[in-house]
C-alpha cells in the first residue's frame, strides 16, 4: 500500500495542519500588522482560543473512535495533545512577556488576586507533567501510574473553559459553547472505560 493509500497518514496531516494552520494565520496578522488596536489582546485570545479547542479536539478523539471504529483517533490524539500543550504554553508565554514582563512578584499578585490567571495557571501546570511524560518510554515506566498521570487532562480542560468564562466580562455565549462541547465529550466517556493514551486519556 502506498503512504498515501494509509489513512493514518492522513489523520496525522490533519493532527498537523490542526496545530500549524492557526500558527500560520497568527504569523501572518503580525507580518501584516493586522493585529487589531490592542495587539497584546489579540495574541492572547487567540492562542488561548486555539489552545482549548484542539484540547477539546484532543478530548474528542476516543468518541469519535466510538462513533467511527477509526483506531486512526485514538493514534493522534497524542500529537493533538502536544499541540494543545504548545499552543497553552505560548499563550502563558505572550502574556508573561507582554503584561508582566517576566515578573515573578507580579505574577504571584494576579495568581492571588485574579481568579482567572489562577484559573488558566492550573489548567497550563496539569498539562505540564502530561507533555513531559507523552513518550513511549515514560508510558513503559510509569505503567499503570501513566494512565492515572494523563487523566490530570480531564481538570485541565474544565479549567481552561472555567478560566476563559471568568475572564469574560459581558457576553459569555463563547465560554459557554466551549464549556458545552466539554461536557457532551465528558458525558461520552461516561459510556464506557476510556482506553489508555498517550498526552491525554483522549
Amino acid at each position: 500500500m502506498g503512504a498515501l493509500q494509509r489513512p493514518l497518514l492522513w489523520w496525522r496531516l490533519a493532527a498537523w495542519t490542526l496545530g500549524m494552520a492557526p500558527l500560520a494565520w497568527l504569523g501572518g496578522c503580525v507580518a501584516t500588522a493586522r493585529l487589531g488596536a490592542n495587539p497584546v489582546e489579540f495574541l492572547e485570545h487567540q492562542t488561548g482560543l486555539w489552545a482549548l479547542r484542539i484540547l477539546l479536539a484532543t478530548l474528542a478523539m476516543t468518541p469519535l473512535r466510538r462513533l467511527t471504529g477509526r483506531g486512526e483517533a485514538i493514534q493522534v490524539r497524542r500529537l493533538l495533545g502536544l499541540w494543545a500543550y504548545f499552543w497553552i504554553t505560548l499563550h502563558f508565554t505572550i502574556y508573561l512577556t507582554f503584561d508582566l514582563e517576566w515578573s515573578a512578584a507580579q505574577l504571584a499578585k494576579d495568581l492571588v488576586k485574579r481568579t482567572y490567571i489562577t484559573l488558566g495557571f492550573s489548567a497550563w501546570l496539569l498539562l505540564l507533567p502530561l507533555a513531559l511524560t507523552s513518550t513511549r518510554g515514560w508510558q513503559r515506566r510509569l505503567k499503570r501510574r501513566w494512565a492515572l498521570l494523563h487523566r490530570l487532562i480531564y481538570p485541565a480542560a474544565i479549567l481552561g473553559c472555567l478560566h476563559f468564562l471568568w475572564l469574560v466580562k459581558s457576553d459569555v455565549r463563547e465560554p459557554a459553547m466551549y464549556i458545552g462541547i466539554l461536557a457532551v465529550l465528558l458525558l461520552a466517556r461516561l459510556r464506557r472505560r476510556p482506553a489508555p493514551g498517550p498526552l491525554t486519556e483522549g
